[in-house]
């Protein structure tokens, strides 16, 4: 058994390179690097942030584009990107540049070259995939110091193996608005699962008198709409429960139910109904509550 220090080294070590890798807000990050690239060319990626861009673009075939990594220009125009916060909505214009300038199916990946083809005034964002993965990373790490039992994590998104001290299981309540008193807490079992929670109450400004929420729909070019406060997803990889939460909220309650009861995914849906709050989960879901 190795040290709790060298652990914690490697663990830090291993969230600097995935920084270095996808953060938007670092200009000299191999992410910044791809959305810089001027004109049409292959561009060659780290192993890491190949496979994340991979999985992301994986997730927008499968949600037909609920889920789109290429909202760059769209999430900053909204004051929710590296250019920091505008606290008001932009313009028509504004939108459509945005909408014109996104397009994950203009991506192209290359495995036997880890490169992705950047079409030219594509932004990448990996803002709702990235924090998953990293915790999947971490997780993978505690496994090769074989350490069995942990609970993993970051900002929100977490991952479990084993079972806490004394035998018993990570128990995990579920994250809910802010403003949802009285609402009853839901708490699961994890069993070497991750889960994660998107919600349009975590960053987001009002104008006017309306919530602009930092989760982008990339069919209108805004932020999402609707009465869906917030949407968690249980799943085996960390990296998909943090994409599919993201599109599931994007879909909105009904489509993204029926979405998430065809692939069974474990699913708690939390939306307003007027002063107060609605629940409804999906049958996987309930089957870890019985």
């Amino acid at each position: 058994m190795e040290s709790v220090g060298e652990v914690r080294h490697t663990v830090a070590e291993v969230l600097e390179r995935l920084v270095g890798q996808m953060s938007h807000y670092r200009p000299d990050s191999d992410l910044g690097r791809f959305n810089r690239a001027r004109g049409a060319q292959w561009v060659n990626l780290p192993v890491e942030m190949f496979h994340v861009l991979d999985t992301a673009l994986s997730v927008a075939l499968e949600t037909e584009g609920a889920f789109d990594p290429t909202l760059g220009h769209l999430v900053n125009s909204w004051g929710f990107g590296p250019n920091g916060p505008t606290g008001t909505p932009p313009d028509a214009q504004a939108v459509l540049d945005g909408l014109f300038r996104r397009g994950w199916s203009r991506l192209l990946l290359d495995p036997a070259r880890g490169r992705a083809w950047q079409p030219g005034g594509v932004s990448v964002d990996f803002s709702s995939i990235a924090k998953g993965f990293a915790v999947d990373q971490v997780a993978r790490v505690l496994d090769d110091f074989g350490i069995a039992n942990f609970l993993v994590e970051i900002g929100g998104e977490l991952r479990s193996r084993g079972v806490k001290s004394g035998g018993h299981p990570w128990w995990v309540a579920i994250e809910q608005p802010p403003d949802c008193e009285g609402f009853p807490e839901v708490v699961v079992a994890l069993c070497g699962q991750a889960v994660a929670t998107s919600g349009d109450y975590r960053r987001y400004f009002m104008h006017d008198g309306v919530r602009y929420s930092h989760t982008i729909d990339p069919r209108t070019g805004k932020p999402v709409r609707g009465d869906l406060a917030s949407v968690t997803v249980i799943h085996d990889q960390c990296i998909l429960a943090d994409a599919y939460s993201t599109a599931l909220l994007v879909l909105g309650e009904a489509a993204g139910h029926l979405f998430a009861e065809k692939r069974q995914l474990p699913a708690l849906f939390i939306a307003r109904d007027g002063n107060g709050f609605r629940h409804s989960c999906t049958r996987a879901f309930q089957d870890m509550l019985d």
